[in-house]
């Protein structure tokens, strides 16, 4: 299964860059980044549906999206790993997860979305949350596999 993580702004070098890098080496295969950001100054809900659009244009056809948001569904690292079991046995070929801007994500992805998955009900930096992610994909590799590290 391939694997896209779409976000809102561009990384810069620092910490949170980092730390999402050493993430992405341990992931077999790592998930593809495609950054993309609206230059135009625009008010805030037609940002977000800017926003919304330059996401979903990202998701290969026929992926799974999930969009990760502050309001969306907790889960454990075992449920999150069985949910991406279920989708990769179930012969999904692309999951995409979705990372928005500032303003969070506008009403074209929350309806796209086949999971809203939250990291938890605190704000993320941004930055942060992508390296948030692809710890939480490489822990469900590592469940998947029944690598040892993992304890539930």
């Amino acid at each position: 299964m391939r694997l896209l993580v779409a976000a809102i702004g561009k990384a810069k070098p620092g910490p949170e860059l980092d730390l999402y890098r050493q993430y992405l080496r341990r992931l077999s295969p790592p998930p593809i980044l495609r950054e993309m950001e609206e230059k135009r100054p625009l008010a805030a809900t037609q940002l977000k549906t800017r926003e919304a659009e330059l996401l979903l244009a990202a998701v290969p056809e026929g992926a799974v999206v999930v969009a990760l948001d502050e309001r969306g569904r907790e889960m454990d690292s075992p449920a999150f790993a069985e949910r991406i079991r279920t989708w990769r046995d179930g012969g999904i070929g692309d999951l995409a997860f979705l990372i928005g801007g500032a303003d969070g994500h506008g009403d074209a992805v929350r309806d796209r979305a086949d999971l809203i998955l939250s990291l938890g009900r605190m704000t993320w930096p941004h930055m942060l949350v992508r390296a948030l992610l692809a710890e939480q994909l490489w822990r469900a590799q590592a469940i998947l596999s029944g690598h040892p590290y993992h304890r539930a």
